[in-house]
């Protein structure tokens, strides 16, 4: 009974109007593209990267994604191209989603200053059947479908990036439209996708021959909803292996934020390989085994006008 009323309570908070609707990800750094669509074509070479995350595990129907992304610099690195490919399930929702991004790169001093848009395609579906559903009341509420249900909406957005050698700055809106995402307008319009602002940023610094010191930050807005930010303090040594800790802001209003999270990864030539975990700061931590999530990126080769490829943890 316990797990079919937190499913519900994760269930409503991912589908209210005004609040955090997109999943989130602890290794952001890795996963640029699904944040700003003007990341697209900044690393060195075509990139193929995977997540895998298992959200509070532990709870049944706490959030799971798996992600594939696609990205490459063309024209001399002055143009991006990239695609995502998530699924995201929560509860009895299932969620699509297709992004495709452009980015044109100007040549700016000591790095590139990228123009970013997108186009996306969301299908989202929900099963009103599944045996974990259990009503207490006998009446009939047309606001509540039921059985299979499924809807696909449309959207842009915009981003724009910075990137050097050791220092980059993103700000973006990868989804403008606020759509109806109600399955039954009998009672009018209840849910809509909310506009998201996400603002990162991150500095290497070299603290010795072999070890660096990387401060990030992705700082999350959503309309009606508080400032919410991930806080990273990563430490890199010989461009192979990564530690990494971060603090993300949030939380109920009992606990000092969301969570704190391990990082660690290593690097192999072209192939990069990382694993996070959540430790829950917030009251879910009574019934949660934390959270998981693994990154694998490969990439390709060197670019068009590249003489290397740089295995930074960037």
């Amino acid at each position: 009974m316990k797990n079919i009323i937190i499913t519900a309570v994760l269930l409503v908070v991912a589908t209210m109007g005004y609040a955090q609707q997109e999943y989130q990800l602890t290794q952001f750094m890795y996963n640029k593209l699904y944040f700003n669509p003007a990341y697209a074509g900044s690393h060195e070479s075509a990139c193929i990267t995977g997540v895998y995350r298992n959200q509070w595990s532990g709870i049944e129907g706490a959030p799971v994604t798996q992600g594939l992304s696609f990205n490459a610099p063309l024209l001399n690195q002055r143009v991006g191209i990239g695609i995502n490919l998530n699924r995201n399930t929560i509860g009895i929702q299932e969620r699509w989603t297709l992004d495709g991004a452009y980015a044109y790169r100007l040549p700016v001093s000591r790095g590139h200053l990228a123009l970013g848009l997108q186009a996306s395609m969301r299908f989202i579906g929900s099963d009103y059947n599944d045996p974990r559903l259990i009503t207490t009341s006998p009446l009939v509420d047309n606001a509540i479908p039921i059985g299979e249900q499924s809807k696909y909406v449309p959207n842009f957005g915009f981003g724009v990036y910075y990137n050097s050698d050791n220092l980059y700055v993103g700000l973006s809106a990868p989804r403008i439209l606020t759509n109806n995402i109600d399955f039954n307008d009998v009672v009018g319009t209840i849910g809509r996708e909310v506009r998201h602002l996400y603002f990162m940023a991150g500095l290497r610094i070299e603290m010795s021959e072999k070890l660096d010191f990387q401060p990030q930050i992705l700082l999350k807005y959503a309309e009606r909803s508080p400032f919410d930010a991930d806080i990273n303090a990563s430490f890199i040594y010989d461009d192979f292996l990564n530690l990494g800790l971060t603090y993300r802001a949030g939380g109920d209003t009992n606990s000092s934020g969301e969570s704190i999270d391990f990082l660690a990864g290593v690097q192999f030539s072209n192939i990069l390989l990382s694993l996070s975990y959540d430790f829950t700061l917030s009251e879910l931590n009574n019934y949660s085994n934390g959270s998981l999530e693994l990154v694998l990126r490969y990439c390709l080769g060197k670019s068009e006008g590249s003489d290397y490829v740089n295995p930074r943890f960037f």
